[in-house]
């Protein structure tokens, strides 16, 4: 198929997307007509939504910086009168910061030490500006991998409760208070911090303010030189901020799979993959080649194949045409059937190119910091790979400009510091390596343009929905944490429905709530474990009217307890994973669920010593249990009821896939470049093809009658 083939299939897919979104808008309040609206007030809301991307950036290049030691561009990140509060630790003004960080964190020296690590990855954004939009609040989830380069290795996890203020139209962290909640050696795993019971780190929001991350701003709009066309162009740059960012998750779900025919689709044509140390390959049949170095298509028993992203920058090239994408990506990888894993942490460092309206990868360079066995740790191990020969080979070796000591590259950031507009400062013996493009110029384009105010406000509207979206997705992630059921059942819509693992699905928000307090109970001041629900890495697709939107996101989920373990396993050192099928709507101008899927597990840690390798298959009469809800306060859509689509899950009709098998990932859009349809394909929610009750009425969704139903042909 030619590549006008190629874009019609992708566009088909993403309009069978927004045909189901328009199913899955309930009545809301209409938004705030455009009629009589002006440019001045579009300027602000644009400069707003703006702003809300600057304060999450600016976060995640503290992240990227954390990485190698860079701790003065750190320190940079913040005001001149700022603090620094770790658990009880306080630090006050950006020199003493700066200070601080070289001391405690960097031991005297600016740059991590050889073999030194230092990744600290911050995710699952909750940002709410302020209504003068001079000041922002953030809640972000931190997981830190450290190691001094001397053998010992450690991990630490807890909460960011961030405050973040715009100083002369330049945002900067003005508090940095992050909360321990877990910690501990390597070797032995870690423990809740302290070694006691943890309590419920405040929050900064409501579950109705975070669906709203931008609040209405108070008083006239300012005046304002900008045109619609200069704010249009800006406001289409948020718009493919938004593709780019769906295009490179959706990379990363079909790596963890081995979907090798779809990864190759987003490429484009004379697209390149350097892989750091190894070589670079060229072209759709080279990225093949350069993928199957981690085998054939497809997960086989026990494998183990997944790459999270975390901390993801995106920036578009004025024009439109040209974007580059940089983040951190951790490898969990094994062999359960053979008792083998591995830690693999990454940076990719990607351009992407606009061809016939869709986004492609152009080139993807990926560099390993380092790899591990699971059983050592990076405190005493680390594994370095060489170039396979064969089949398997590179077209060629990276640049001479890419090559050194692994520990010692850094690669190139999306430019200077966002504060100090400097570039950034690197530590002697460290360099720069992805400064030069590997592939040839992207022709300059004109600017998109338009003399619609109307279409602008809705094009902003889609932008600003992303960010609503995620913020409640990070809500429910923070609720659901602390085992609040009533907080985390506000953020259902008041007709929408949320499953209650391996159970089924609740429909209304008094029924989800109801349910909830069964499994967890009333909320908690203190808890002696916490299983985290870390949502990250999403596909966002908006609806065009930017009132509805369809999320896939990744359940991420270590946990911790007094202990090591428990003896029920449920809390201890170690990682579970799953992932969220959603949709959102807009309801009296608040972001909230309608229906929140969960599949799970895909993987789960027996244990902190064994990993996910230590999985062994459930012997007959030792499958897990479905939910004790199915008794005692029945589902209105059993997961019995849902047929080929959670016939495998637990509690489904078939026989149940618990890790080291591999259950079946299910997507809801198919390739977002060739429109590939995907072997487990849910094109609407996933409760919807078999209960026609849900459907759409002049008074919104109804609720279901008395009891379960079952679904047509059951």
């Amino acid at each position: 198929m030619d590549a006008g083939g190629s874009k019609s299939r992708g566009r088909r897919g993403l309009s069978a997307i927004l045909l189901a979104l328009a199913c899955v808008a309930t009545s809301p309040a209409p938004a705030k007509p455009t009629l009589g609206r002006t440019v001045a007030e579009l300027a602000r809301d644009v400069t707003r939504a703006e702003d809300v991307r600057a304060v999450k950036n600016l976060q995640r290049t503290y992240a990227h910086y954390s990485q190698f030691g860079l701790w003065r561009e750190m320190a940079n990140l913040f005001a001149d009168d700022a603090t620094f509060t770790f658990a009880k630790n306080v630090v006050k003004g950006r020199a003493a910061i700066a200070s601080h960080l070289i001391a405690q964190e960097g031991g005297g020296q600016e740059g991590l030490r050889p073999g030194a690590v230092h990744t600290q990855f911050i995710d699952v954004p909750l940002i709410n500006l302020s209504v003068d939009g001079r000041t922002a609040k953030g809640r972000w989830h931190g997981l830190f991998f450290l190691g001094d380069g001397k053998g010992a290795a450690t991990i630490t996890g807890g909460i960011y409760e961030n405050d973040y203020v715009k100083d002369r139209g330049v945002w900067k962290i003005a508090a940095l208070h992050f909360t321990p909640q877990y910690s501990g050696p390597y070797e032995t795993g870690w423990v809740n911090w302290g070694g006691g019971d943890l309590p419920i780190v405040p929050y900064h929001f409501t579950p109705d303010s975070a669906g709203v991350p931008i609040p209405l701003a108070s008083g006239p709009a300012p005046r304002t030189s900008a045109t619609l066309g200069s704010l249009y162009a800006r406001i289409a740059a948020l718009n493919d901020e938004d593709k780019v960012r769906n295009l490179q998750s959706a990379y990363g779900y079909y790596l963890d799979r081995k979907m090798w025919d779809d990864a190759v689709d987003l490429f484009a044509g004379g697209a390149v993959m350097e892989i750091g140390g190894i070589g670079i390959y060229q072209g759709p049949a080279g990225v093949r080649r350069a993928l199957e170095r981690m085998g054939p298509a497809g997960l086989k028993h026990g494998q183990l194949n997944d790459h999270p992203m975390f901390d993801t920058i995106v920036r578009i090239a004025p024009g439109g045409h040209e974007a580059h994408v940089r983040g951190l990506q951790l490898g969990m990888l094994g062999e359960a059937d053979r008792g083998e894993a591995w830690w693999e942490v990454s940076v990719f460092d990607n351009r992407f190119v606009k061809e016939d309206g869709l986004w492609k990868v152009r080139e993807m360079r990926v560099f390993p910091l380092f790899k591990t066995d699971y059983y050592k740790g990076w405190g005493k191990d680390r594994i370095v790979e060489s170039a396979p020969s064969g089949t398997l080979a590179p077209d060629r070796a990276v640049p001479e400009a890419d090559t050194g000591m692994q520990d010692r590259l850094i690669p190139a950031f999306l430019g200077a510091n966002p504060v100090t507009g400097k570039a950034v400062a690197l530590p002697p013996g460290f360099k720069l390596v992805a400064t030069a493009a590997l592939t040839g110029a992207i022709p300059a384009a004109a600017p998109p343009a338009s003399s619609d105010l109307a279409d602008a406000f809705r094009r902003l509207a889609v932008s600003t929905a992303y960010d609503g979206v995620e913020n409640v997705s990070a809500a429910y992630e923070d609720y659901l944490d602390d085992f609040n059921s009533p907080k985390f059942s506000a953020l259902v819509a008041k007709n929408g429905f949320k499953v209650s693992a391996f159970a089924g699905y609740y429909v209304g928000r008094e029924r989800v709530t109801k349910a909830g307090l069964l499994v967890w109970g009333d909320p908690p001041t203190m808890r002696a474990g916490i299983s985290y629900h870390w949502r990250v890495q999403p596909v966002i697709n908006v609806a065009a009217d930017g009132r509805s939107a369809n999320m896939r996101v990744r359940l991420f989920q270590p946990r911790t307890f007094k202990t090591v373990a428990k003896p029920n396993a449920f809390y201890g050192a170690g990682f579970h994973s799953g992932m969220y099928h959603d949709q959102m709507v807009l309801e009296d101008g608040i972001w909230k669920f309608w229906n929140l899927s969960l599949d799970e597990p895909y993987m789960i840690s027996p244990d902190w010593k064994g990993g996910w390798s230590a999985a062994k298959e459930p012997t007959a009469g030792n499958t897990p249990r479905p939910s004790p809800l199915m008794a005692k306060y029945p589902p209105d859509i059993p997961i019995k009821a849902l047929g080929k689509r959670m016939e495998h899950f637990r509690g489904g009709t078939g026989d149940p896939i618990e890790w080291p098998g591999i259950l079946p990932m299910w997507f809801e859009y198919t390739n977002p470049v060739s429109g590939r349809v995907p072997e487990h394909f849910t094109p609407v929610c996933v409760p919807c093809d078999y209960a026609p009750y849900l459907r759409l009425t002049e008074h919104g969704y109804l609720q279901p009658p008395n009891g379960p139903q079952k679904a047509d042909g059951q």
